[in-house]
């Protein structure tokens, strides 16, 4: 009797450790075979359409995402129109351009430079940090000299334009450390709004299944030598989970990395919400914890789920963001706000 009880007590255990393996398995199966929806890109911004199509003519391609974000963000970097990426972006207060960024993939390896100085693709280096070192992050004289021994050209990022830009702003400038001092000193609106942005911010999902993220920016005008944002700081700036899907933001970086913005969007697509109720809630976040500063500031967050399903929120109106895929290669759809305009 006991050797017959000892056997229907192992059966049933190899029965129920068997139901149990089946779901596993087959979700595992389902994983390894999950395609997404539709490959797409999304970025930041009107610039971001420009900066779209060239990550489309990779991604349309049947090529890796990580591929299509650099080679995306690269267009505003060199675009001496654009005053708050790369070359020709706005100086600091003492007349410098310094340059943050970031790349992460799908499988969490990720690259940053911050506050680096004469190298106009800021990306490109930190996807060289990504792959060629055991760091994530670079900075200042650092993160040049990294980027010099690794063939990248020293030049002056600071354009005539900026420059006159920058001759204009000392006029009247007080160099003090006081938040939102852009607001004052510019007079061009609300930090990061559609009249004084910064940043592009991408995201992208291939043939593959692969998501992967960019972000990159010349930062605020005048701000303090060697401030740094959101933009090169994982899970601030940028956050990308292959599992779930990645976010990016925009506007001022202080709120975002005193919240992980991208990480907490990521966090919470993978509760369950959409991309489009994920970034409402982080920038719900922001709102409650500061409402005074809440209403003088701009904070934008873009994200992407794993099936390619793109959303965003904003504070303030003015925020949009540029979606290209097989359908629509040049769309702009602009953010709903906490704020009404």
């Amino acid at each position: 009797m006991a050797d017959r009880r000892q056997f229907l007590k192992t059966s049933l255990l190899g029965a129920s450790a068997l139901a149990m393996s089946k779901p596993i398995a087959a979700a595992e199966s389902a994983g390894t075979a999950r395609q997404p929806a539709t490959v797409r890109v999304a970025s930041t911004w009107d610039f971001g359409i420009a900066a779209n199509q060239a990550a489309w003519a990779i991604l349309g391609q049947g090529g890796h995402s990580l591929d299509a974000v650099e080679a995306g963000v690269r267009v505003p970097e060199a675009d001496l129109r654009n005053h708050s990426v790369g070359k020709g972006g706005y100086p600091d207060r003492d007349g410098k351009v310094t340059l943050d960024a970031s790349i992460m993939d799908a499988e969490g390896n990720c690259g940053a430079v911050a506050a680096m100085e004469h190298v106009t693709h800021a990306i490109s280096v930190a996807r060289r940090v990504m792959e060629r070192t055991p760091h994530v992050l670079l900075a200042g004289d650092g993160a040049l000299q990294f980027a010099l021994e690794q063939g990248f050209e020293k030049e002056n990022l600071l354009t005539p334009e900026a420059e006159k830009a920058w001759h204009e702003w000392l006029k009247t400038a007080r160099y003090r450390p006081t938040a939102n001092s852009e607001v004052r000193d510019y007079g061009k609106g609300f930090p990061g709004d559609k009249d004084n942005h910064d940043t592009i911010g991408m995201l992208a999902l291939d043939a593959h299944g692969k998501l992967a993220g960019a972000c990159t920016t010349s930062g605020m005008a005048w701000k303090l030598h060697g401030r740094v944002g959101d933009s090169p700081i994982i899970g601030a700036g940028l956050y990308v989970d292959g599992e779930v899907g990645g976010a990016t933001s925009t506007g001022v970086g202080e709120e975002v990395i005193r919240n992980a913005g991208s990480f907490l969007v990521v966090e919470l697509m993978r509760q369950g919400r959409t991309p489009t109720e994920a970034c409402r809630e982080a920038v719900l976040r922001i709102v409650r914890k500061k409402p005074k500063t809440a209403k003088e500031i701009q904070v934008g967050f873009l994200a992407m789920n794993q099936d390619g399903e793109v959303g965003a929120w904003a504070i303030q109106p003015g925020f949009a963001y540029a979606v290209c895929d097989a359908k629509d290669q040049r769309a702009l759809v602009p953010a709903k706000s906490v704020f009404p305009a």
